[in-house]
């Protein structure tokens, strides 16, 4: 079955760009603006979605402790869900310019 899936990416400075560009390339994935891309990703029914993506960007992407990738994608129930994949979330650029204080929120 296929899966749509957002990536958004956040590497280092001297970060693995070759090889993340390489295997989006090879997996047929679209530029969706600065740090964005869509792809399908073929997964069988009996495999964990993020396992097997966290799987397939470590064999080919060289990652450090300060890389961040995120993905989106839609669940079985037909619900949008975003996980980190690799690296947390931190703070907005934004924080404290809106008029309202919230909690940021892990997941949709």
């Amino acid at each position: 079955m296929k899966k749509a899936i957002w990536l958004s990416y956040d590497l280092s400075v001297k970060g693995d760009y070759e090889g993340l560009y390489a295997w989006l390339d090879d997996i047929g994935a679209k530029e969706c603006g600065d740090s964005l891309a869509f792809f399908n990703y073929e997964i069988s029914s009996d495999e964990d979605l993020i396992e097997a993506l966290k799987k397939e960007i470590k064999e080919n992407v060289s990652l450090t402790k300060r890389d961040r990738i995120y993905i989106i994608f839609r669940c079985d129930d037909g619900n949008l869900k975003g996980k980190f994949l690799f690296g947390k979330r931190k703070s907005a650029p934004w924080t404290g310019y809106g008029s309202k204080q919230t909690e940021p929120e892990e997941d949709f």
